[in-house]
């Protein structure tokens, strides 16, 4: 049981790391879309590579950070029945939620993602707008940082439901689920 408890640990400072990291993408997304709008409408100039950028960033932020909205209870969830239900009832409910339809669908992702990656490397692909930004194939891979993100962290979850459900929650770090925010 404390190995478990350790995979949720290191999972969860994983995801926690990587949503904090990619959070300041925003930032730049704010900055850049100022920029475009400024340079456009006061100066008449524009770039589509520079367009696309914050675009890109968008993605970006919102694959990599997928797993950090998971591990602090973000997703959209009917909390009439989960939040005022027992730890018990809430450890069942994640538990087959992330065994039974999260991790599948990350599969389904990964594996249905994996030709259109790979041939995105092969022709080293950019973008199909004249000027717009190389390294296509790199925001495509993206998709396979999502599946990790995301899945590792549900791993993570069905791994502390089960702790839960085998009244071992005293060997796992406390979370918004648990002290009822979120």
């Amino acid at each position: 049981m404390q190995a478990l408890a350790s995979f949720v640990r290191t999972i969860d400072r994983f995801n926690d790391a990587i949503g904090r990291a990619v959070s300041w993408l925003t930032l730049a997304m704010v900055l850049i879309t100022f920029g475009v709008v400024v340079l456009r409408y006061v100066f008449s100039l524009g770039w589509v590579w520079m367009q696309e950028s914050y675009v890109w960033l968008h993605g970006i932020v919102f694959m990599l950070g997928a797993g950090y909205t998971l591990l602090h209870n973000g997703h959209v969830r009917v909390d009439i029945f989960y939040r005022p239900k027992s730890d018990e009832y809430r450890a069942w409910v994640d538990l087959l939620g992330a065994l039974l339809l999260l991790l599948p669908v990350i599969l389904m992702t990964f594996f249905g993602s994996w030709e259109y990656v790979i041939k995105s490397w092969a022709g080293f692909e950019e973008s199909r707008e004249a000027g717009g930004l190389p390294g296509l194939f790199v925001l495509k891979t993206v998709l396979w940082g999502f599946c990790f993100c995301i899945g590792t962290q549900g791993l993570s979850l069905a791994a502390r439901s089960f702790l839960i459900l085998k009244g071992q929650q005293g060997l796992l770090p406390p979370t918004s689920i648990e002290s009822g925010k979120g």
